[in-house]
């Protein structure tokens, strides 16, 4: 089973984004990508209305498009955390985008890190895999 998980910025961009638990040689790979960028992307109009109405962190899920769903996190600096999935318990998508959150909250400690800027630290995207075996 195939997740794709991004961070998006206070201005909506990307900040962060990895294909989780997906075989790294599948024909087809690219095209899935874009596609799961097209979900994220659209869903972000539906995680900026859900966020007026409630004072939740995590919003469940915002979004379906055909057997995917979409479920978001937003942190109070306004940064979304977004996880686009099939069918997976509420608890254990809730657990890894909390822990996902305090990765976050771990890099913009760093004095070396704009907020808003893409992450490339490898030690980043190792946890966050780390995070998905263990919840996803």
């Amino acid at each position: 089973m195939s997740y794709y998980f991004a961070i998006v910025g206070t201005k909506d961009n990307p900040v962060y984004e990895a294909e989780l638990g997906a075989p790294m040689n599948r024909p087809d790979r690219d095209d899935q990508r874009h596609l799961n960028q097209f979900v994220a992307h659209s869903s972000l109009d539906v995680i900026e209305e859900m966020m007026w109405s409630t004072n939740a962190l995590y919003l469940k899920t915002v979004d379906r498009y055909n057997d995917k769903t979409v479920s978001a996190y937003v942190t109070p600096s306004n940064m979304k955390l977004l996880l686009i999935h099939e069918n997976k318990t509420d608890d254990g998508v809730k657990n890894f985008l909390t822990e996902c959150h305090e990765l976050y909250i771990k890099m913009l400690l760093n004095p070396f890190y704009e907020p808003n800027m893409p992450i490339r630290s490898i030690a980043f995207d190792n946890k966050v895999r780390a995070a998905a075996r263990r919840y996803l």
